[in-house]
């Protein structure tokens, strides 16, 4: 590992891996450095894939390569990913198409391909743990990373092995990663997106409380809307209105949560990288071409849906006992409903009933264009769908829907379809 002087900031090229330059690189002549007091002492990092889903488009069509890409729904879906060509247009994640589509009317959108998506996430991901164990994923495309203890592993500082790691990512699977390098999780999360796209940041501990100063409260994980707008009234707008807080009056005014503003606003965040983190939820959604108030055409949707996120359980091994039904009004209004399980479940049929049973008190004439059923308090596949006393045909609906997984296992998807599917999911005019 290099050591820089004393009297000398640490510095890294990123596109060469040297150290100790300044200005440009004296082996490759790159402007690419990277340079900080800290750069050598800190071991959190985030790694956040550069437009993910755009940027796969983008590698295996070289046509799209300077043309501005939307990867997600029809005319009436969202935004999945946009690349940064069209994020210049004002075009954001999340943003209905429509709306993308009337910022940026010369993008090529492209439906998701999931499958495609995850296989190349899950290289990512693999080549992460090879670097080390302590990887904590968050998304198909980020993860926290601990390399604490790795330098003699990797004969370098953690900095050297990001840095080391981005170039690996981009030379042989032909996408780019940004990396935020801080002494915890929260630092390291706002480091990635300081310098995005290909980028490489770094928030020491001595510049952190000043660094963030003037930085909106809704920078700290949990704090949407309603949370920022509850604050605001309270007098904290800023970090800096945080930092000057009683802390005995945060914990008052929000109980432990009080307190864990207060740290953030600080820059402390003793949160550890959890690799056994799980999954709260498994969900799936569909957005329709056109309004639907019809209770069958939308329980064809719901149907539907429920096999995906079945199919999706039983992959992952994992069972749920809570259902989240969500729906999208014509207004853009969001309405969503829950309900517990008697047992944990993976299997599709049971979901439906419940996921039905939600839905039938919400449609009373009201136009939805969206429509969405997961599942929550996720367990063990073990604990799934125990035998029920309650209901004689549980054993035999268990066992035909393992069956009809086994066919599909080997014929594929379509090869065996319910009833249901098949009936014409009809459109309200």
């Amino acid at each position: 590992m290099s050591e820089p002087g004393k009297d000398r900031i640490a510095s890294l090229c990123r596109n060469c891996g040297a150290t100790g330059m300044h200005g440009r690189c004296s082996s490759c002549g790159s402007a690419r450095i990277v340079a900080h007091e800290e750069l050598f002492k800190l071991s959190i990092a985030h790694i956040d894939c550069d437009a993910f889903f755009a940027a796969i488009e983008k590698r295996d069509d070289p046509s799209l390569r300077d043309k501005p890409v939307i990867v997600g729904g029809g005319k009436r879906g969202v935004v999945s990913t946009a690349c940064y060509v069209a994020r210049l247009n004002g075009v954001k994640s999340a943003m209905p198409m429509f709306k993308a589509l009337a910022a940026c009317p010369d993008a090529v959108v492209i439906k998701p391909n999931i499958e495609k998506y995850s296989a190349v996430g899950k290289e990512i991901r693999r080549r992460m743990f090879d670097l080390t164990p302590q990887v904590e994923p968050l998304s198909i495309d980020e993860a926290f990373l601990d390399l604490t203890g790795t330098e003699g592993v990797h004969h370098g500082s953690p900095a050297e092995t990001l840095s080391r790691f981005a170039r690996d990512i981009e030379k042989d699977i032909g996408l780019t990663v940004s990396v935020g390098l801080a002494p915890n999780k929260f630092l390291a999360k706002i480091a990635s997106d300081l310098d995005k796209p290909r980028g490489f940041a770094v928030i020491g501990r001595q510049e952190s409380e000043a660094f963030l100063h003037d930085k909106p409260v809704t920078i700290i994980p949990g704090i949407g809307p309603a949370m920022a707008k509850k604050l605001a009234s309270e007098g904290y707008r800023t970090l800096a209105d945080v930092q000057r807080a009683d802390p005995s009056t945060l914990i008052r005014q929000h109980g432990e949560y009080g307190l864990r503003l207060y740290e953030m606003s600080h820059g402390r965040d003793n949160r550890r990288i959890d690799p056994e983190s799980e999954r709260k939820s498994v969900s799936a959604e569909t957005t329709f071409n056109e309004d639907i108030s019809d209770p069958r055409a939308l329980e064809v949707h719901l149907w539907r849906l429920c096999e995906k996120v079945s199919a999706r359980m039983k992959a992952a091994g994992l069972s749920g006992l809570t259902v989240t039904l969500k729906l999208k009004t014509a207004t853009f209004a969001t309405r969503t409903r829950a309900a517990r399980l008697s047992d944990p479940t993976q299997l599709a049929g049971k979901l439906f009933e419940a996921g039905k049973h939600l839905l039938s008190a919400e449609t009373d004439g009201t136009r939805f264009r969206l429509i969405g059923i997961g599942l929550s308090d996720l367990g063990n596949a073990d604990a799934a769908d125990p035998a029920d006393l309650a209901d004689p045909d549980l054993g035999r609906k268990v066992g035909a829907e393992r069956a009809v997984d086994r066919v599909r296992a080997k014929f594929g998807r379509d090869m065996v379809q319910r009833g249901l599917s098949f009936s014409p999911a009809r459109k309200d005019k």
